[in-house]
């Protein structure tokens, strides 16, 4: 009961002081913390936020990168509109969504991509991980190439099965890798935020995050390979047929 008095306490607290400072949510302290500690975000920056609504990550952003950034949002839910950003509405892993955000970036690469974006939440904890997790893997996907060399990733992850090869996968893609939890997480929260830095795109693979990620996963999950010399053991059961008359 302590615990989670003290737990709602730190949570009220954030959300007083997002409200306070003006921002739509108190995980926009948890970007904040982020950029305190690693400075992913500079004056004229371009910025693609994944999963922006309700726009509290665009508000650190733009506030980051000056008049002279850009900061252009995603999201499937609309924001009302952050004053210096373009929030769209869309699926980051829909085709035209995709060219929708290429067009509106034109020739500019993108300096950082941060995401703090998460599937819908059923309520079945295995189901919901691996698909935020293919999630993610497919936003790597298409936001790499779109990533200048030096640049960074920030994306959330959810801790369970599948972490370790994710992470993997998206090791040859930069010259640093890290996990890293804001104070303003919740400590309850099983999330997390990787922190990837200088974007290196000489160093990556053919193949893609999510077909690295997947083939990772399948081999620890045991993959549908077939098992050779396999014994035969005997079984007591049989078929019993019904009775016809």
């Amino acid at each position: 009961m302590a615990d989670h008095w003290v737990e709602n306490h730190k949570r009220d607290s954030w959300r007083r002081q997002a409200k306070a400072s003006g921002y739509r949510a108190r995980s926009a302290f948890k970007l904040k913390q982020i950029q305190a500690k690693f400075e992913l975000m500079r004056e004229g920056d371009v910025v693609l936020d994944v999963g922006c609504h309700p726009g509290g990550w665009a508000q650190v952003a733009v506030e980051e990168v000056g008049e002279t950034g850009i900061v252009v949002g995603i999201d499937l839910e609309p924001c009302q509109p952050v004053d210096g950003a373009l929030l769209m509405v869309g699926d980051i892993t829909d085709s035209l969504t995709q060219e929708r955000i290429v067009k509106e970036l034109g020739d500019r690469q993108v300096n950082s991509v941060i995401s703090d974006i998460s599937p819908d939440i059923t309520g079945k904890w295995d189901v919901d991980q691996a698909v935020a997790m293919t999630l993610v893997a497919k936003v790597f996907d298409f936001a790499l190439p779109l990533l200048c060399s030096g640049g960074w990733f920030v994306t959330k992850l959810f801790q369970g099965v599948g972490v370790e090869e994710l992470i993997e996968a998206v090791k040859p893609h930069f010259s640093y890798v890290r996990r890293f939890s804001p104070e303003a997480s919740r400590n309850s929260s099983s999330e997390v935020y990787l922190i990837c830095r200088n974007h290196t795109p000489w160093n990556a693979k053919s193949t893609s995050v999510l077909n690295r990620y997947e083939q990772a996963v399948n081999k620890i999950l045991g993959g549908d390979d077939i098992i050779d010399d396999v014994v035969a053991t005997k079984t007591s059961f049989t078929v019993r047929r019904k009775k016809t008359e």
